[in-house]
């Protein structure tokens, strides 16, 4: 057992080097070897990569099987942090997004980008600012040990909300009138991550505590998908890094330049949410879930709206590209953050 857990530290501990590995990888698989991205592209179900999927249900079944019934039903007893969630998502998010990207690609970034490619990527990063996460967050709240029941429900009112509010504000923000959100995407979406995973998890969590005892499924059974997660985010990487090698090769200066607000903007949010549900006296297992779920971005969606409204090969598509390519290596470092402030809370 200690040499399991040895390896698992280990694995743990060089995290980033292995994140940054997978990253090279994935571009020169891209550039050497385009057949196999190309052929991972044409495995999709309404705009979402079926290898993906599967990869993320890798990654966040065992957390699904830690929720049950009672824990979902005792959510409504503090609320406090669907609140936090909720305000940061779409009362802040969309606003500081276009701000800190108006404000980069317009003035700081002017002498390298036009004012109509700024108009561009500027929808582009709206498009992600109005389109939080459904399906990673889950991911970051394994990583975190957040709550897993409250994490579900934050994600599934988020998801609701999205419905009504997604289109207003993308049309107050950008002045766009034929908005129209591919529902397809958002629930086949939500299917995919939610309720297939959520339902797999639970009957697999009442099976084996039927048929073995509660002691055996948290001691042993979970235990075995100790290094599910991470070995899931890794291959991730390589996927989506060799999906986009030619747009990472071909704008390498864009691409860093629109980069820059987005990450700036994505490290804002998140200390928004999680500071504020410090402030509300929230303990770290939903504090830092609620501080992920307004960084991380629904980036299926937002491609999705970016490629309807201004074409595959726009400037806003590739802004919500870049947006793609910078969500893990960030969320990363501030799941690491989460942990290392763990302390600061009750």
């Amino acid at each position: 057992m200690k040499n399991g857990t040895e390896g698992i530290s280990y694995f743990q501990r060089y995290l980033s080097v292995w994140v940054l590995l997978c990253m090279v990888v994935g571009v020169l698989i891209g550039y050497f070897i385009p057949s196999i991205p190309s052929t991972l592209g044409k495995l999709e179900l309404s705009g979402i990569s079926i290898p993906i999927a599967v990869l993320i249900w890798v990654m966040i079944y065992p957390m699904m099987m830690k929720v049950d019934f009672q824990s979902i039903k005792r959510v409504g007893k503090n609320p406090k942090g669907l609140f936090v969630t909720w305000i940061t998502n779409w009362l802040i998010k969309p606003f500081t997004m276009y701000g800190i990207t108006y404000l980069f690609l317009f003035v700081v970034f002017r002498a390298w980008i036009t004012p109509e490619l700024a108009t561009e990527y500027l929808a582009g990063a709206v498009l992600l600012g109005a389109a939080p996460c459904t399906a990673m967050v889950f991911v970051w709240s394994t990583l975190t040990k957040g709550n897993p029941a409250y994490t579900v429900v934050q994600v599934a009112t988020n998801d609701l909300i999205i419905l009504v509010a997604f289109v207003p504000i993308v049309k107050f923000l950008l002045g766009v009138s034929n908005v129209s959100v591919p529902y397809s995407t958002l629930f086949v979406s939500i299917i995919l991550f939610v309720v297939i995973p959520l339902v797999g998890g639970i009957v697999t969590r009442i099976s084996v505590i039927k048929s073995k005892g509660k002691e055996y499924f948290e001691n042993i059974f979970l235990h075995k998908f100790d290094n599910a997660t991470t070995i899931g985010l890794l291959l991730t990487l390589v996927i989506i890094f060799s999906s986009q090698a030619e747009v990472i090769l071909s704008n390498p200066i864009h691409i860093v330049l629109i980069a820059v607000p987005l990450i700036l903007q994505t490290f804002l949010i998140f200390f928004v949410a999680y500071g504020a549900a410090k402030l509300v006296s929230l303990p770290f297992d939903i504090a830092a879930p609620a501080g992920m779920i307004g960084a991380s971005n629904f980036f299926e969606l937002a491609v999705a709206v970016a490629i309807a409204l201004f074409g595959t090969t726009s400037p806003a598509a590739l802004a919500t590209t870049v947006g793609v390519l910078t969500e893990v290596p960030v969320m990363l470092t501030l799941v690491r953050i989460a942990n290392k402030t763990k302390g600061g809370f009750q």
